[in-house]
C-alpha cells in the first residue's frame, strides 16, 4: 500500500520536538537519526515575542546521538524572527539526507532555536516523511502517546 491509500499517520512520524516554552535563551531538539526516513520538516512556532526579541533557528548535523562533531547544516537556517511583524508566526525548515554531510559520517541531525533580548513563546515539531522501514508511527519519538 502506498499514495493516497495511506492514513497520513503512516507516511509522517513525529521524530523531534522542542515542547513548548517562553525562553530567552537557546534551545534544542534531541539528535535524530536521518536514515528512519526519507525527508524530514521542522516546524517551529512562535507564540507573542517579547519585546525587541529575536527568534533564530538552524539544523545542526552530528556524526552520533551524542552531537560529536556538530556543524550546521549548509542552508538550512530560517531569516530572524523579530518581534516588529512576527509575533505568532510558523516556519519550516525541510530537509533531505543528501543536505547533510553523509560522507563524513554525519547522519544524525537536530533543531536548534535562539531566542534573542526577550523571553518568547517557541516551540517545534520535527516530521519525518515516508518512512525507509514501517509505518511513520513505527519511527515515532518515544514521547508519541496516541494515534487516533
Amino acid at each position: 500500500m502506498s499514495g493516497p491509500a495511506m492514513k497520513p499517520s503512516q507516511r509522517v512520524g513525529i521524530v523531534g520536538f522542542i515542547s513548548p516554552q517562553s525562553t530567552a535563551t537557546t534551545v534544542t531538539s534531541g539528535w535524530m537519526d536521518a536514515t528512519t526516513f526519507h525527508n524530514f520538516m521542522a516546524v517551529l512556532k512562535g507564540g507573542v515575542l517579547g519585546a525587541s526579541a529575536t527568534v533564530d533557528a538552524k539544523l545542526q548535523q552530528a556524526t552520533d546521538n551524542s552531537g560529536t562533531g556538530v556543524k550546521d547544516v549548509a542552508g538550512k537556517s530560517i531569516a530572524q524572527l523579530v518581534k516588529a511583524s512576527n509575533d505568532n508566526n510558523q516556519v519550516t525548515i525541510d530537509l533531505k539526507q543528501e543536505d547533510l554531510d553523509f560522507n563524513n559520517g554525519f547522519k544524525w541531525f537536530r533543531l536548534s532555536v535562539t531566542v534573542g533580548t526577550a523571553a518568547s513563546l517557541v516551540d517545534a515539531t520535527i516530521l519525518g516523511f515516508d518512512a525507509r522501514y514501517g509505518f511513520g508511527t513505527d519511527n515515532d519519538a518515544a514521547s508519541v502517546v496516541q494515534n487516533v
